[in-house]
């Protein structure tokens, strides 16, 4: 259970990379070698997905490359288009990082995760900068609903009183930091203190 349990971290606090500027070349199309690629890597998690069509909805927020995920074995709430790569990572995430996780701390199964969504036509809080929700490679969950009934949120778990869902919540955040090249949590600043933001952008290496 320790050796597992070690498995699922992953290596933080590496200083925030140059993120891509909003005029950055968009992600390839659903007919590239790139998107066929990704997809075959992420049919291999045994997912099922659905190719979107590329779409530019103006002021530089895109959706190219991506994808619907209709099941990754865990029902998730509230997913919109996502980038291949973005939607490969997250499956991935789910499956060996949030369920065993959830076996070892909470005894428990994850049979739905609820998330904040994926694509959103806007800036970062506070700055002139394009989301990576802008563009369909970030999302933003919320929360996971056990087996035996239990919900545990970022919002009421992070800092709960049970140790258990505090370690949870923590393992899962860690494990997606050698996924996804941005990881914020509760750990980052207020606006994160309900949901865990992962995104694709800029370089890697960011994880709080």
């Amino acid at each position: 259970m320790v050796l597992l349990a070690s498995l699922l971290l992953s290596a933080c606090g590496v200083p925030q990379a140059k993120r891509r500027g909003v005029n950055a070349t968009p992600s390839v199309g659903a007919r590239s070698p790139e998107f066929k690629q990704c997809a075959s890597a992420l049919s291999s998690l045994g997912a099922r997905y659905t190719p979107l069509p590329d779409k530019n909805h103006g002021g530089g927020c895109t959706v190219y490359g991506a994808l619907r995920l209709d099941n990754i074995g865990v029902p998730v709430s509230n997913l919109g288009p996502m980038t291949c790569p973005l939607a490969q990572h997250f499956a991935a995430w789910v499956r060996y990082g949030v369920r065993p996780a959830a076996r070892i701390y909470l005894g428990s199964d994850v049979v739905r995760i609820d998330s904040f969504g994926t694509y959103n036509c806007r800036r970062i809080a506070g700055s002139a900068r394009l989301s990576e929700h802008a563009k369909a490679n970030a999302v933003d969950v919320a929360a996971f609903l056990l087996a035996d009934g239990r919900r545990i949120s970022l919002q009421n778990g992070w800092n709960a009183s049970d140790p258990n869902q505090r370690k949870f919540l923590r393992v899962v955040r860690d494990s997606a930091c050698k996924r996804f090249r941005t990881v914020l949590s509760p750990d980052y600043n207020a606006a994160h203190h309900d949901h865990l933001h992962f995104d694709m952008g800029g370089r890697g290496g960011f994880c709080r």
